[in-house]
């Protein structure tokens, strides 16, 4: 069943039902909210963006058929419409810039100086990553887990797991592969542009 958000494809929002309205922004709010509570940290400004950018998708309608497209180009002008009040927000911008590494989990990703896009981009990435992390079987976590985070060899692993090297590659490749399709899936055409590997 398609979601209550591409009913926006095929009818005119303000002729839709009063009950029809609620359900599709609902399902708006509960995809965007997330991203931009995590990017602003304050509830107020998180919702004021959320109905800015819910009345710029309703005038600027593109011509989508596909549900994971429309999520995608949603989630664009969200990170964009973010990436404007975060320029115009000093105080916001600057707390930022002191805060340059993220963790996720004793991951540690570590963003070059740069533009507000590139590190708000770092905070997207990294939240998403961590999502399809949490997706993955128990297994392929574990794998994860040991190469990554505990940066053990190849054979390390195949020690600590009983097994040989070539078994641990092979299902180290299966956990990235199966990284990859659900951040695919999450971001669309937009990841597969960014050729993520």
């Amino acid at each position: 069943m398609a979601s209550p958000l591409m009913l926006l494809m095929a009818e005119d929002f303000e002729g839709m039902s009063p009950s029809i309205q609620k359900e599709i922004f609902r399902e708006y709010y509960e995809l965007v909210y997330g991203l931009i509570i995590y990017l602003v940290k304050d509830h107020a400004t998180t919702e004021d963006l959320i109905q800015e950018t819910f009345l710029h998708v309703l005038k600027k309608m593109p011509s989508i058929d596909s549900e994971v497209k429309f999520k995608g180009w949603i989630r664009t002008v969200v990170k964009n419409r973010v990436y404007t009040y975060l320029k115009r927000n000093r105080k916001i911008r600057d707390e930022m810039a002191d805060d340059r590494t993220v963790f996720l989990d004793n991951l540690v990703f570590v963003s070059p100086m740069g533009s507000t896009e590139s590190e708000i981009e770092l905070k997207i990435m990294t939240e998403e990553i961590g999502r399809c992390l949490q997706e993955l079987k128990p297994e392929y976590q574990a794998l994860i887990e040991l190469r990554w985070k505990q940066e053990l060899s190849y054979k390390e692993m195949a020690a600590m797991l009983d097994t040989n090297e070539s078994t641990v590659k092979h299902k180290l490749h299966r956990a990235r592969e199966a990284v990859k399709k659900r951040f695919v899936k999450l971001w669309g055409e937009q990841a597969d542009a960014r050729r993520i590997r």
